[in-house]
């Protein structure tokens, strides 16, 4: 079958029953479920050792999984499949519904999640859900719990017109913020299962703005790890030894004088970064001239000096995309060694270590710049102080996203005018999703959808985040047209 004939399958389509289909599966059943979802503290393994013991991540699978058999599917089948020491994973699969349909089509979504952080609001918190105005707070609705239950709301929509489609399949991990890890052995393992990959449909990434349907067109690869400076085997009084004992906390700042320029935050080795393609800077000032500021102010910033708000490292709306999408960064997201202000002595502490967080552009190796970064922090340390970097299991390459087939072009075009009365934007995210590279390296024909809920001040990761439920609402009638598209 052509794209083109598959196309002729969209003259069924009655998208006011599938927005009315959407519309009622999410007031009456999603947002409950994903209400309950929130208040489990499913962490990701990387933030919950004894995951296994807790349970939390087996509940939210269960709790999914249950409810994914129960909706009108056609010929569902869902299995949670669990390899020895990993984290569990849902496989689904339906059956085409189209005749001679030979591909199928991969969602994916993730049910585990970040820590909780501070700072949230006070009558919020990340394992009490509240909706309000519209906005479904807690830690991992957005990000992505949500995902399952869309995947398969989009399905049900389409099933209950009789709306033909391919087969679909689904993967629903819970290793994703650590990494993802645990799920190449389940990728290796469901191989054959996952049969001809003809589309992926991702529904972890962001939005640009609320009003439109948003394409991902790359991710950042990440690597992280502990960086550790010891000096002494235990405290000193520093009225007597400072000025002899150098600072633990003097030798980190000279290691990250290696690492990055403090002035602007650019990554100082050239092994860090990668020509940005040109098609890539085309979307960045194209999403620039959609966005306009909005792409720095929508930041909750602190306020700065004078009254006056803290300022961006650019005002420019295409620089500040591409930094925070196709070039290399550094975050300290962890600290130890360091006693809290209320709590610390006069004393030399023995240790400082710092937790780091590299983004990395979309085309750079991750397990490369895994050696580059461990080489360059711990060759010959200042004042020959112990010096260590750990890094974290999981380093994750970035991904560039294939060209669109003329067909999914027209279809996400298409879809987004449908649902949202406004033309598909595309853009690159900060973030890492793991499995699009592998899954890319895997099935090289097979066109990719990556978009997602996370909008402006959704705020993934850290506090107050919440799922912005008209937009998931569109956002799954749209992903339900263009399935029924798909050849």
């Amino acid at each position: 079958m052509t794209a083109a004939d598959a196309t002729q399958h969209s003259v069924q389509l009655d998208r006011d029953a599938l927005s009315a289909f959407v519309e009622r599966k999410w007031d009456d059943e999603i947002v409950p479920a994903l209400t309950d979802y929130i208040a489990i503290p499913a962490k990701s393994p990387a933030y919950d050792a004894d995951w296994a013991k807790h349970g939390y991540l087996e509940r939210v699978v269960t709790d999914a999984a249950q409810w994914a058999e129960r909706q009108p599917v056609r010929g569902l089948k869902l299995e949670i499949v669990r390899l020895p020491g990993r984290t569990p994973v849902i496989f689904f699969e339906s059956p085409a519904t189209r005749s001679g349909s030979t591909e199928t089509i991969v969602l994916y979504g993730h049910l585990d999640k970040q820590p909780e952080f501070d700072g949230w609001r006070n009558d919020l918190g990340p394992w009490s859900p509240k909706y309000e105005n519209g906005k479904l707070y807690g830690r991992g609705g957005a990000d992505d719990g949500y995902a399952i239950y869309a995947s398969i709301s989009a399905l049900a929509a389409l099933d209950a017109q009789g709306v033909e489609r391919p087969r679909c399949v689904g993967l629903i991990e819970t290793c994703e913020e650590s990494g993802s890890y645990d799920l190449l052995p389940y990728v290796d393992a469901l191989r054959e299962r996952l049969g001809k990959v003809g589309l992926v449909v991702c529904l972890d990434s962001g939005a640009g703005n609320y009003d439109q349907l948003w394409l991902t067109t790359s991710l950042r690869g990440n690597v992280a790890g502990a960086l550790e400076v010891q000096v002494l085997d235990e405290g000193v009084h520093s009225g007597t030894y400072s000025g002899i004992v150098p600072s633990s906390f003097r030798i980190m700042r000279q290691l990250f004088e290696r690492l990055e320029d403090a002035a602007s935050g650019n990554l100082l080795p050239p092994g860090f970064h990668c020509p940005i393609p040109s098609s890539r800077l085309s979307e960045a000032e194209a999403a620039a001239r959609i966005l306009g500021d909005e792409v720095w102010r929508s930041s909750p910033w602190a306020c700065g000096q004078d009254g006056k708000p803290v300022l961006p490292t650019t005002t420019d709306p295409r620089e500040a995309l591409l930094n925070a999408t196709w070039r290399p960064t550094l975050s300290v997201t962890g600290a130890e060694g360091l006693p809290p202000v209320a709590g610390a002595g006069n004393v030399l502490r023995p240790r400082t270590a710092f937790k780091l967080s590299l983004r990395l552009p979309p085309l750079i190796d991750a397990a490369r710049a895994v050696a580059e970064l461990k080489a360059l922090l711990e060759f010959d340390p200042p004042y020959n102080a112990k010096v260590t970097f750990n890094p974290e299991a999981g380093a994750a390459n970035g991904w560039n996203a294939p060209d669109l087939a003329p067909w999914l072009g027209k279809a996400l075009q298409d879809a987004s005018q449908a649902y949202f009365d406004a033309p598909c934007a595309s853009i690159g995210q900060g973030g890492t999703i793991p499995l699009m590279n592998v899954l890319q390296a895997g099935f090289p024909q097979a066109q990719f959808v990556v978009c997602g809920v996370l909008g402006p001040k959704s705020n993934a990761h850290g506090p107050n985040e919440f799922l912005h439920v008209p937009y998931a609402k569109k956002l799954t009638a749209a992903i339900a047209q263009v399935i029924s598209v798909a050849p």
